[in-house]
């Protein structure tokens, strides 16, 4: 009695499989038209069309429509914001961008070259970066105040916005392992995986050659640390979360997936450094106990 439904059925999925290959095709030759080329992130987004396709638009439209920033200067600012979160790819990217649209590559040595219009928006930047919960109303006021160098509110809106939008979209290509573009320095072609393919993740191609393996032991190393010292947990008596979280994150620390510091800063390309002042600021907890901090927000 269940054959007939099942011969309905199948037929009515690989229609929706067909439907939606097609509007991904369909959305990589716009944005193909639109850029003259389908970047990587395009690429990995393009395995769910229906999220590719708001993304594009608001790509689209902070970046190519109409608004009080000049092409040029959108994308310098997103160069500020990417390379706040040490993202060599997003920084790379809109290089290239900021100097097809007529932008000055001197303003490309480094922060220190951009105008000082520009260069009043690291602070923020650093904050939104970070720290938001430090973000006061002053920090607004200081770029808008009448001057040579001031900020309208409609400019002043869409920088922030671009800044937000790149210190998360940062967050995507770190998280998806995104490789530089092939015109990109140390940039390769991305094949997304396909969504239906049975094939290993972690296939040589896909992860780098030997890289992708040393990465997965590395891994495998870290989680069985992890174990024991869970393990180790259940032996004593009176381990507080807290500690537990210290111990976590000093084994973290000191296991071959984390880069000492120094090592780690002299592997990050000069084009990204050169467009962040006061490197060290990072995120720091705002909610330790015993300290004065800033109440916490809660939206939920």
């Amino acid at each position: 009695s269940t054959q007939p439904f099942t011969i309905l059925l199948s037929p009515s999925r690989q229609i929706l499989q067909e439907g939606a290959e097609s509007s991904r095709h369909q959305l990589l030759i716009e944005a193909f038209v639109s850029a003259g080329r389908v970047d990587n992130i395009t690429m990995v987004m393009g395995l769910h069309p229906q999220y590719l396709s708001s993304f594009w638009k608001t790509q689209y439209l902070l970046l190519r429509m109409d608004g009080p920033l000049p092409y040029h200067k959108r994308h310098y600012i997103a160069i500020m914001a990417a390379a706040r979160h040490q993202c060599s790819y997003l920084v790379g990217l809109h290089m290239g961008e900021f100097l097809q649209v007529g932008g000055n590559p001197a303003w490309l040595q480094g922060l220190h070259c951009a105008p000082q219009k520009l260069r009043n928006l690291n602070e923020i930047n650093k904050l939104l970066a970070h720290r938001p919960w430090l973000i006061t109303k002053e920090h607004i006021e200081a770029l808008l105040k009448t001057g040579e160098n001031s900020w309208s509110l409609a400019e002043l809106v869409q920088a922030l916005v671009l800044l937000t939008h790149y210190h998360s979209l940062a967050s995507f290509v770190f998280g998806c392992g995104i490789n530089p573009e092939e015109d990109q320095d140390g940039g390769h072609g991305c094949q997304p995986p396909s969504p239906h393919s049975d094939s290993s993740p972690a296939s040589e191609d896909s992860m780098g050659g030997s890289g992708g393996k040393d990465a997965m032991e590395e891994v495998e190393v870290l989680m069985e640390r992890m174990k024991l010292l869970q393990e180790n947990q259940l032996e004593e008596e009176g381990v507080t979360q807290e500690e537990m979280a210290t111990r976590f994150e000093l084994e973290k620390t000191e296991s071959l997936l984390v880069t000492p510091s120094d090592i780690a800063d002299h592997s990050l390309q000069s084009n990204v450094l050169c467009f962040v002042e006061d490197p060290e600021f990072g995120y720091k907890d705002f909610t330790r106990r015993g300290e004065q901090a800033p109440p916490t927000f809660r939206a939920q």
